[in-house]
């Protein structure tokens, strides 16, 4: 029996944004994790936790914001939490490079 000697492709991660439900890599989105602090923009990944992703532009945000997120992190938002993702999203380009 002979190995192929064609190197592996690595794998991706992909997740689905919960704005606009779309898969893309990991990478790519912005993860937001649900703490007993509240809900953190986690930029690593890698926080312990409930996460969900959002692609880094505004529209997106706008509609995980109305519903989307808290049902994904299985939680109600806060004001508190409300106000500092608004706060985020005013950073973030109304329409990501080459999509949409």
């Amino acid at each position: 029996m002979t190995r192929s000697t064609s190197p592996r492709k690595k794998h991706v991660p992909q997740r689905t944004c919960v704005g606009c439900r779309q898969v893309n890599p990991k990478r790519e989105l912005i993860r937001l994790v649900r703490t007993p602090q509240g809900i953190v923009i986690d930029p690593s990944g890698k926080l312990a936790g409930r996460g969900a992703y959002l692609h880094r532009q505004r529209s997106c945000w706008e509609k995980g914001l109305k519903g989307a997120l808290a049902q994904a992190l299985r939680l109600e938002l806060t004001a508190e939490d409300r106000t500092r993702l608004e706060a985020f999203m005013q950073t973030l380009p109304a329409e990501h490079d080459g999509e949409e």
